[in-house]
């Protein structure tokens, strides 16, 4: 029996994405996760044939989760389905391990035929990202200043860019502040900007946050 299982944080995309694909794969088993931590102890439990994982969870970003599934199961294929744009995640979530990027604002039949893909042992990405890929392996194409970013960084940036202190930051990934505080200046340096206000411009000039 197919097995997809689906990592996103809210439940009403969960259950219209699991409708969706009851329809396209009758009698497929379509478990869920919330969290990251309940995506990876789902899979330890019972390995799926393909997972379908959003980037924004609570706790470990998607980022982190994606990382870590690549790590403990390569041959495992998962598909991103995001709500920002390809854009902005899709190369760094295709460096990771990841075999296809979808987002949400696509039609029910790209995400149904890249679930195909993904299960036959392919990948897919859209005409406009494969000509992007192809400019970045070609040198053609210029990469932007947030792809030079470490996964830690990217996660740093958008919680500054939700407003969160670094008190609050290291609370929530379980770092020192000192730490914190480093990732941040790395941020001015990479980004070649100072305030927390720049930071949260940029991040939403780049659709990196909600």
């Amino acid at each position: 029996m197919t097995r997809i299982l689906i990592v996103d944080d809210h439940e009403v995309v969960r259950r219209g994405l699991a409708q969706l694909l009851a329809e396209a794969f009758p009698g497929a088993e379509i478990p869920a996760a919330g969290d990251g931590a309940a995506a990876l102890a789902e899979i330890a439990e019972r390995l799926p044939a393909a997972i379908l994982l959003d980037v924004n969870l609570p706790g470990r970003s998607g980022l982190d989760v994606l990382e870590e599934i690549h790590r403990r199961w390569p041959s495992l294929p998962v598909l991103v389905v995001s709500a920002y744009p390809e854009e902005e995640f899709a190369v760094r979530c295709l460096r990771l391990g990841a075999v296809g990027y979808v987002t949400k604002t696509a039609a029910a039949a790209e995400l149904v035929a890249a679930v195909r893909k993904a299960l036959s042992g392919g990948r897919w990405v859209s005409p406009a990202l494969a000509e992007r890929l192809a400019g970045l392996l070609g040198g053609g194409a210029s990469q932007p200043a947030h792809e030079t970013l470490s996964n830690r960084e990217l996660q740093v940036l958008r919680l500054v860019a939700t407003g969160r202190s670094l008190k609050e930051i290291a609370g929530l990934l379980e770092l020192s502040e000192k730490t914190i505080a480093t990732y941040r200046a790395r941020l001015s340096e990479k980004l070649g900007v100072s305030t927390n206000v720049d930071l949260t411009r940029y991040a939403l000039r780049h659709h990196l946050v909600d």
